[in-house]
């Protein structure tokens, strides 16, 4: 017995003819593994549910020895079917039991198959003007719905929405309808249509009687011809109701004229050309009774060039060829419409009595007078011939053909298939494989899409956007980028959301002032006058502005600040001053919520500029008109508060006394910044990483960002699906990469620079990828594009967090699932790292933001601390220095309760750390590095500790292995601690003479990317100068030595904000520098936060100061500790790089 150990199932809905491989829906292709014995049993399911009434077992692969068999067990579930067969004169009316029904909600399903591409199934009318029609059209379903609109009813031309495509292909589609009020969902088959309907009306008024399957009375007022459907309707379903099944039992409600219930529609046979290139199909001529021959066929394609028919003649020219060219046919005659149309035509060739005569569809023939009768000679070839038989190169028809007949005589296609009758090469028999490319339309924001048998094309004129898919933006994202164009003020178009859903609008672009002004305007820009008003008949004014609500958010959150003028001239008008303080006059902001403060940015206060200024004229109001006198006053405001603009209407309400007036202006919404293109992150350490929620990229994605680094790789930005990918790296020094996996394969695009790209000069990238093409560009560099694959996978899957950055990462193997980093649309950059030079006499200290609990009770530090604690004790440290100076004072940290932490060169040039965390025993000392380090190289120092155990790494070395401290820790970073560097320390019972000795030495030298857990010190230092918690003594020095660093060092996880301007790839050095000196400025902080720390609490101890002086001095500090961090958090929240 031979064993069938692969097999083919294809089903069908007919008994005969079943397809083999067809795409669509109707019919299914299953490839299954048998077993691999006799006694093993295989079990295979479908991976979709399937309605068939026929299967096919094709076997492909089995045992090469013994004979073939096969036992096959299928299991399924019972289908009710109610169907009805339309001959195209019939119908059926299901009629109300009342004049006429209305109804807020429907639920109307049916299926449906026909050969012919016109036909009404559905249709009811009321006399208020109500329709709803369902036909096919051009095999499409197109749906007319009104609910009481008038403007629809008196209207000739009916809007209809319009789903799917090559409904007329025999094979049965899904319908279904849901309505609710005036919202409407239309679903054929998988795809959906959601849509409101207009006009004023929410309930459907249908009168007498709804119809299927024709309008019976064409005449009837208010109607318009269509023509009846023909073919088979299955479960067709109204609110509930079974219409067949009534129907079929003969009920009063329904009455059926000409319709039968078995579905007889003939399966017309169809034969597909799938090569470009190689595809025909012969066919022998038969005898013509009358002289001459006739051909007669019907075809559909998507392509505007191709050949039809050739045929040999017995005169010259010896052969006569039928082709489509450029879209219309082509015989020496034209016929006048579109042909590449993908709907079926039917095309009629016939030479009789000196006469060619040539007739497509239902037009006119078109004749050409000829000098002697034409005879055929051999075969017709159809679609294309052999090479050997064209004479003139054409190309070949790809497309469908059927009802083919020679001289009056059906070709039959089955013998055909079967090698008895003609001959052909590349054709699929008993189906028309033809697929509708440009449904659900792939061109972006309103490109018309056009297509061919093999792929599909989009036209982007008057959309605003280009590209394959219409998905780029031809206009700059807001007036900031036009500026950077070396624009001048006036109008401009902008495109707030890139390639977003949205739009572009017009603006006035204001370039005139340092700021660059994005300027949009409304409807009411002079002053208005307003007399006769009150709160039950108040004066109100909606402001229109120049662009949608949607494009005014973009606009409004995207810029840094927003502001709008509001001017309020009054004379016994009043805005606040009653008894119960509710406003008599007020605004509504974009959202329509009321608003009733006049100026600033603080929403909610009820008050007006003059108040918030102190400088109205009569101070026992919050506004000048509240004093409510007979003379003019003003009351002018700016609101700033970006959430609640801008202003979409203003209510006067206070102008009805005698003597009584207002004047109003609201100025046009005014906005600058663009944050968009000043944000950029810093990563100068591997574990690096920013992350965002997934990208939703299925269909297209854009991104683009500037980068600088002196890694030599590197991912920028990936994002991972369960297979699919997207990534961006730097896979070499002169080589971006951008790798993405759609379910197709890994692609991969690559630019090469014949510089390095890791210069820590500024680059720019843009990677793009959507169904049609990908492409990749990198500076001025090429453009690289890469063409998809005409029938592959188009969407992109991804389920993990996004991840940007990750420079110094290994390059992964793209077959590999690993952590990920990616976004659409965005911009990031890499920031030089902090580096200042240090004299003696330099120094920069930090003081930490304490907790108010941990400093009030900092005193009563006991030497016990417990297992938990202890284990939660950690403090990352990292930083690189450069000097030649031995004893040196690197880093101190120190606390109020005397613990510290010190890290020094000894006399020797050896790196010691110092931990004293414990008061009452004598400190732990650390020596990892004995080697001299003061040797003028750059170092890079990382230390890490967890509870009692201290990880050490000095420069490009290992992590050295734990080292166990003899006492248990406790916590340092929550308390309040100073760093320092280049201090004297003063001896202290806990404080050892090498410590003393290199804290008097100072430090001179360079320090470079100095990092305390989440503080960057020296950062914090060079750009809050002006801070409390900052105290810089003697001069620093910016420096690059920070360049020098290895590009493999390690990083920590903490992220400090650091401002750091974007620019171009010619960048001024000192953005860079500036970055450099904070951080070394901050081990500067250190070293000289610890001892003078030390110094401090010494001299404290010799003081006879009382307790309760002490206890007042710690509320101070906390007073200005507190007044410290809500300065820093209105600077940090206006922060927009980040060091990572």
């Amino acid at each position: 017995m031979i064993l069938i150990t692969l097999h083919q199932i294809v089903c069908s809905g007919i008994g005969r003819r079943l397809a083999l491989g067809f795409a669509l829906s109707a019919l299914c292709y299953s490839l299954f593994v048998g077993n691999v014995n006799s006694e093993a049993v295989v079990q295979n399911k479908l991976s979709h549910p399937v309605r068939t009434r026929f299967l096919r077992f094709i076997p492909l692969d089995w045992n090469p020895s013994g004979w073939m068999g096969l036992r096959v067990e299928v299991y399924g579930c019972s289908y009710k079917s109610y169907v009805a067969d339309f001959d195209g004169r019939s119908s059926l009316l299901y009629r109300f039991n009342q004049k006429s029904m209305s109804t807020v909600k429907d639920v109307i399903s049916l299926r449906f198959k026909s050969h012919q591409a016109e036909g009404v199934l559905l249709h009811g009318e009321g006399q208020r003007g109500d329709y709803i029609t369902l036909e096919l059209h051009r095999g499409r379903l197109d749906l007319y719905l009104n609910l009481d609109d008038s403007r629809l009813r008196f209207s000739s031309r009916r809007v209809a929405v319009t789903v799917g495509s090559l409904l007329d292909d025999q094979h049965w589609h899904s319908v279904h309808i849901e309505r609710f009020n005036k919202q409407v969902n239309l679903t054929v088959d998988s795809h959906t249509q959601h849509f409101q309907t207009k006009g004023e009306g929410h309930s459907l008024e249908v009168d007498y009687e709804l119809s299927f399957g024709g309008i019976p009375l064409p005449g009837k007022p208010g109607t318009f011809l269509r023509k009846n459907f023909h073919g088979c309707m299955e479960n067709l379903y109204y609110n509930g109701i079974n219409i067949i099944d009534l129907a079929k039992r003969r009920k009063p409600q329904i009455h059926s004229g000409n319709v039968t219930f078995s579905c007889s529609q003939p399966q017309l046979v169809a034969c597909t050309f799938l090569s470009s290139s190689s595809s025909f199909l012969s066919l022998p001529s038969a005898a013509s009774a009358t002289g001459g021959f006739s051909v007669r066929f019907q075809f559909r394609t998507w392509n505007p060039d191709g050949l039809l028919l050739s045929v040999q003649l017995n005169l010259e020219p010896q052969s006569l060829e039928l082709q489509i060219s450029n879209s219309r046919l082509h015989l020496t005659l034209h016929s006048s419409g579109r042909l590449d149309d993908g709907l079926w035509h039917s095309v009629s060739l016939g030479t009789r009595n000196l006469q060619v005569t040539l007739t497509v569809d239902s037009e006119p023939s078109s004749t050409i007078e000829l000098w002697e009768q034409l005879e055929s000679r051999g075969n017709f070839y159809f679609g294309g011939c052999p090479t050997a038989d064209c004479q003139v190169p054409t190309p070949t028809f790809q497309g469908c053909m059927r009802l083919i007949f020679i001289n009056s005589q059906p070709m039959d296609l089955g013998h055909v298939q079967q090698r008895f009758l003609g001959n052909y090469n590349e054709l699929q028999f008993d189906t028309c494989n033809i697929r509708d490319r440009c449904l659900p339309n792939l061109c972006e924001h309103g490109g018309r899409c056009s297509q061919t048998w093999s792929s599909f094309s989009c036209d982007c004129s008057g959309t605003g956007y280009s590209g394959a898919t219409c998905h780029n933006s031809i206009y700059e994202s807001s007036c900031e980028a036009y500026k950077l164009l070396g624009s001048s003020s006036g109008f401009y178009s902008i495109d707030p959301d890139g390639s977003g859903p949205l739009g572009p609008t017009q603006v006035y672009c204001n370039m005139t002032e340092e700021k660059v002004w994005t300027v949009l305007t409304h409807n009411s820009t002079a002053p208005v006058t307003v007399q006769s008003s009150s709160i039950q008949k108040p004066h109100i004014m909606k402001f229109n502005y120049s662009t949608s609500a949607k494009q005014l958010r973009a606009i409004v959150s995207g810029s840094e600040q927003c502001q709008q003028e509001v001017v309020y001239t009054c004379r016994k008008s009043r805005l606040f001053n009653t008894k119960d303080g509710s406003p008599l006059s007020w605004w509504l902001d974009r959202e329509g919520e009321k608003r009733s403060y006049w100026g600033g940015f603080l929403p909610g206060v009820q008050q007006c500029s003059c108040s918030l200024e102190e400088n109205c004229i009569d101070m026992n109001y919050f506004c000048n008109c509240d004093a409510d006198t007979d003379t003019w006053a003003n009351d002018t405001g700016i609101l700033s508060y970006k959430d609640h603009l801008p202003v979409s209407q203003i209510v006067i309400g206070d102008t009805n006394r005698t003597g009584s007036q207002a004047v109003y202006h609201v100025g046009p919404l005014r906005c600058y910044g663009d944050k968009s293109l000043w944000n950029s992150a810093s990563f100068y350490q591997e574990s690096s990483y920013l992350y965002f929620p997934t990208l939703q990229a299925e269909l297209a994605s854009d991104i683009s960002f500037y980068f600088k680094t002196n890694a030599p790789s590197g991912v920028f930005l990936e994002n991972l699906g369960l297979k699919d990918f997207i990534r961006v790296e730097l896979s070499s020094p002169s080589v971006v990469t951008f790798s993405f996996d759609v379910g197709n394969g890994p692609a991969v695009l690559s630019v090469k620079s014949h510089l390095p790209l890791n210069d820590r000069q500024w680059h720019y990238v843009r990677a793009e990828r959507n169904v049609k093409e990908a492409s990749l560009q990198v500076d001025q560099l090429p453009l690289r594009f890469l063409e998809a694959p005409a029938d592959g996978h188009l969407r992109l899957r991804l389920s993990s967090q996004l991840f940007i950055g990750g420079f110094n990462i290994p390059t992964p193997n793209l077959n590999e699932v690993i952590p990920p980093a990616l976004t659409p649309s965005f911009s990031i950059s890499a920031c030089a790292e902090v580096s200042v030079s240090f004299d003696r006499e330099s120094s920069v200290t930090y003081t930490f933001q304490e907790p108010f609990s941990v400093m009030q009770n900092r005193s009563s530090h006991t030497t016990s601390v417990s297992t938990e604690s202890s284990s939660r004790a950690r403090e990352d440290v990292a930083f690189s220095f450069v000097t030649s100076q031995r004893p040196a004072m690197l880093l101190t940290v120190s606390t109020f309760s005397q613990q510290y932490i010190a890290v020094i060169l000894a006399k020797n040039g050896s790196l010691q750390i110092w931990y004293h965390l414990q008061t009452d025993r004598s400190p732990d000392v650390f020596s990892p590095a004995l080697s001299n380090l003061a040797d003028g190289r750059l170092h890079r120092i990382r230390i890490h500790r967890v509870g009692n155990n201290l990880y050490v790494q000095v420069s490009n070395e290992h992590m050295e292995p734990s080292m166990r401290m003899r006492n248990n820790c406790t916590s340092i970073c929550n308390c309040s601690a100073q760093v320092h560097s280049a201090a004297t320390l003063v001896a202290t019972q806990e404080t050892v003479e090498e410590v003393i000795q290199a804290a008097s030495k100072g430090f001179i030298g360079c320090l470079s990317s100095v990092q305390f857990n989440h503080v960057a010190p020296l950062k914090a230092a060079l750009t809050n100068r002006g801070s409390s918690l900052v105290t810089i003594r003697g001069p620093l020095v910016q420096s690059n030595c920070g360049a020098l660093a290895e590009s493999t060092s390690h990083t920590l996880q903490g992220k400090t904000p650091y401002h750091c301007p974007l620019t171009r790839s010619n960048a001024s050095p000192p953005a860079v520098f500036s970055g450099v000196v904070t951080a070394v400025v901050f081990i500067a902080v250190c070293a000289l936060a610890v001892i003078s720390r030390l110094l401090y609490q010494q001299r404290r101890a010799q003081r006879s100061s009382s307790s309760s002086i002490k206890e007042e001095h710690r509320h101070s500090m906390y007073t200005d500790y507190r007044t410290e961090l809500h300065l820093h958090n209105s600077v940090r929240d206006n922060m927009k790089e980040y060091y990572i």
